[in-house]
């Protein structure tokens, strides 16, 4: 029986605990939020993400109700013992990526996108702007990836997780990863896994 509501949708910061959950196997009830129809606004939603962004989630077993993607992530690495290592060295290795994704991947993607396909006019100082900074950060996880499997070393962990999706995501920013071998061949890897497709695909 599912005791986890996640509140979420098709972004990529929605599919983050999506990946997450398919991955460590955890069942759970999933709410779509639509973002596109100001669902986030709506006093009940408030009610759990004061914020009014997506995703949060509710975990009744527990009587907890988090959001922010990269606090679910943790929260639920360390409530299955998956995907978070509990030595300190190796911990913080993948908290660091994490945070790079949470601090830097997603809001310099994110506003490429916007600038890109959402803003009521075209602002080419703002597109060249993070257009650039989305090229730097795929060159900072390229190099890292030269000599490690995955981001944040050799095991799979929420740092992939969290950065998937934004980077899987280059097509439509009208960028291509031809120029970044080690981030390319990262993201063909993850697509290859089973619980990313579910999530990946799955209709909200």
């Amino acid at each position: 029986m599912s005791t986890i509501d996640l509140y979420t949708f098709t972004t990529p910061n929605g599919r983050k605990p999506l990946i997450m959950l398919e991955e460590i196997g955890l069942p759970y009830t999933n709410h779509a939020i639509d973002i596109s129809k100001g669902e986030q606004f709506k006093p009940e939603y408030v009610a759990i993400n004061p914020n009014s962004k997506i995703p949060a989630m509710v975990d009744r077993e527990t009587d907890l109700t988090i959001f922010e993607s990269g606090a679910i992530l943790i929260y639920l690495a360390e409530k299955s013992g998956q995907l978070l290592p509990t030595a300190p060295k190796n911990r913080f290795q993948v908290l660091q990526w994490l945070m790079l994704q949470m601090g830097s991947i997603g809001p310099m993607f994110g506003q490429l996108g916007h600038f890109k396909h959402a803003a009521p006019e075209k602002i080419p100082y703002a597109i060249e702007r993070y257009e650039k900074e989305t090229l730097r950060l795929y060159s900072v996880l390229d190099g890292q990836l030269t000599d490690h499997t995955f981001i944040a070393d050799d095991d799979y962990s929420i740092a992939d997780i969290a950065t998937y999706p934004w980077v899987a995501n280059y097509e439509r920013l009208g960028l291509t990863l031809d120029g970044h071998p080690h981030l390319k061949r990262w993201v063909e890897l993850l697509q290859q896994r089973p619980a990313v497709q579910r999530a990946m695909t799955m209709s909200l």
